[in-house]
């Protein structure tokens, strides 16, 4: 058996190219305009899509806030994507290495993940990073449904198929009681990440506190993919008035007002 396990080990390692495995690499948490916006560009532009600048305190240099890390986007994007960002750096995180993989199958070893951030608009941009979600849920709101003319008007596509007929019972005694669905065992699919955050911005708009069974029903969306939101939006509240309950996070409360005052 170990001599198998070892061969079995020794033929995925020969497929795995490791010749990058020690290069430091960041990973970086980036809105989803950011996201969309670096997909569309052209991989044969040759210019950077956006700069990193790094700031120092030279009074404090061995303090814990003296590194401060910001993001500054080359100014191609289109529409009102914010052009500056706060680049968060966590310290503790698990160990992670990034992979790639090609259209043939052949697996790489890109590098180990150094340093791991969360990006958010810069304050001075939350106006324009407001102006940017109005638009978004403007978009979301536009239906696409369209009604469609049937030109048959004998009915054929709506009678029973051949072999159909018996198995519909046409009298209200056969009929069988409808069983109500659960709530909880409904399986819920999620919307998409920037659709979802519009929505819940619009629901903290009509109050300001929420807890997470409200916010299940609210949006229809798994309790566990809403607390990756509320997690990056939220704060949560473990004591006082409104304990066990979420509220947005001042650089969002921004948002939400200029929202308000807008409409």
């Amino acid at each position: 058996m170990d001599e198998e396990h070892g061969n079995s080990i020794g033929s995925s390692s020969s497929n795995l190219e490791t010749a990058k495995a020690e290069r430091s690499v960041w990973l970086m948490k980036c809105p989803v305009a950011v996201a969309k916006s670096w997909k569309s560009h052209p991989q044969s532009d040759p210019h950077p899509l956006a700069k990193v600048v790094l700031s120092l305190d030279p009074l404090h240099p061995d303090g814990s806030s003296s590194l401060q890390f910001t993001m500054e986007m080359a100014g191609t994007e289109a529409g009102s994507v914010p052009k500056s960002y706060s680049l968060n750096m966590f310290k503790d995180f698990v160990p992670m290495s990034v992979f790639s993989e090609t259209n043939q199958g052949k697996v790489a070893m890109e590098g180990k993940v150094e340093h791991k951030f969360d990006m958010k608009p810069h304050s001075e941009n939350i106006e324009e990073y407001g102006k940017l979600c109005r638009e978004r849920t403007s978009k979301s709101k536009i239906k696409s449904r369209q009604i469609q003319v049937i030109d048959n008007d004998r009915g054929i596509h709506m009678r029973p198929m051949p072999g159909m007929v018996g198995l519909i019972s046409s009298t209200s005694k056969d009929k069988k009681k409808t069983v109500p669905v659960k709530q909880s065992d409904v399986k819920r699919t999620r919307r998409d990440r920037g659709e979802l955050e519009d929505i819940m911005f619009k629901l903290f708009e009509r109050q300001p506190n929420w807890a997470l069974k409200q916010l299940v029903q609210e949006t229809d969306q798994p309790a566990q993919f809403l607390k990756e939101i509320l997690n990056e939006l939220c704060v949560y509240n473990k004591r006082g008035t409104n304990q066990g309950t979420y509220e947005l996070k001042p650089e969002y409360k921004k948002v939400v007002e200029d929202t308000t005052t807008a409409e």
